[in-house]
């Protein structure tokens, strides 16, 4: 299995953007940590971070040509914004899961919306970090056909 990990704006500033909302751990060493845990797993990651929407786009578009399974995706503030990022999804039928590490639905009412949520089969929110490790099994669970937890 090969999945895409993709991060979007801000996320290359973990451990330094508000900490009390995102924790310590750096980008670096959330890759490591989403590496190892897909490699045990059998899974290649292929992590990607970029600020810029277009990137985003392109990668969901480049894991669907490239045969990947699937997609976990922390879309940062394009998460409330971007219908440009459901559409990618939505185009490659590609099963995603959508992860944030805080807890958006307590914060503030703007978080509240999520425009990638509707073509993802599953969300984790405020699970920290470990959530993308939690955002990787749901996504191979989905696929071996045994999580029902994913639409």
């Amino acid at each position: 299995m090969k999945f895409y990990i993709l991060n979007g704006p801000n996320l290359n500033m973990l451990g330094i953007r508000e900490p009390a909302h995102y924790g310590t751990v750096t980008y670096k060493d959330l890759v490591s940590m989403i590496e190892a845990h897909c490699k045990e797993r059998g899974v290649t990651a292929v992590c990607l971070q970029s600020n810029h929407e277009g990137d985003l786009v392109d990668w969901i578009q480049q894991a669907y040509f490239e045969g990947a399974d699937g997609i976990v995706i922390n879309p940062g503030a394009y998460t409330h914004t971007s219908v440009a990022l459901l559409d990618a999804v939505k185009s490659t039928s590609l099963p995603t899961v959508e992860i944030h590490i805080s807890k958006v639905e307590e914060r503030e009412a703007f978080r509240q919306v999520s425009y990638i949520r509707a073509a993802c089969i599953k969300t984790v929110t405020g699970h920290g970090v470990a959530g993308y490790l939690e955002a990787i099994d749901a996504l191979i669970g989905h696929l071996k056909g045994a999580d029902p937890a994913c639409k």
